[in-house]
């Protein structure tokens, strides 16, 4: 199901992802900031549709912030294959640390992009990974908590 938000003129275009951060705190004031801050913390949404309606926005360029329709966007780890890691189970999410930085998938491996020592439902385990090192890595469908 589409969410509406609010997000920069400049940046709503349909397609474009981003990952919701937190809300700031000069927001604090504004009338429709709920409207902009109805997304989860953390999570990655995808704008699906772009509406006609702008308001005025001190915060993003051109001072004005455009209403999307938003939908959230699976989220995935690449994570060492063993016991623990079944569909179902619940994890807490590592880093692997991996220092073989040509390696195409060291971002979702190291989670450059994610938070550590955070609880994920692992949703869907995935194909395995060609991994450098030898380990056997698996790209898996989570969702965090």
């Amino acid at each position: 199901m589409a969410k509406i938000s609010l997000i920069g003129v400049d940046l709503a275009k349909e397609g474009l992802e981003f990952t919701f951060v937190t809300p700031l705190i000069g927001c604090a004031e504004c009338r429709i900031k709920n409207v902009c801050f109805n997304l989860e913390p953390g999570r990655t949404y995808r704008i699906t549709a772009v509406r006609e309606k702008r308001n005025s926005c001190f915060v993003f360029d051109k001072d004005q912030v455009a209403t999307v329709e938003v939908e959230e966007v699976q989220e995935y780890l690449n994570m060492q294959y063993g016991r623990k890691l079944q569909e179902g189970s619940t994890i807490t999410t590592k880093s692997m640390e991996c220092d073989h930085y040509t390696c195409p998938n060291i971002e979702r491996c190291n989670l450059s992009f994610t938070r550590q020592g955070v609880k994920a439902k692992v949703v869907k385990i995935e194909e395995k990974l060609d991994c450098p090192k030898g380990y056997d890595m698996r790209r898996v469908a989570v969702r965090m908590h």
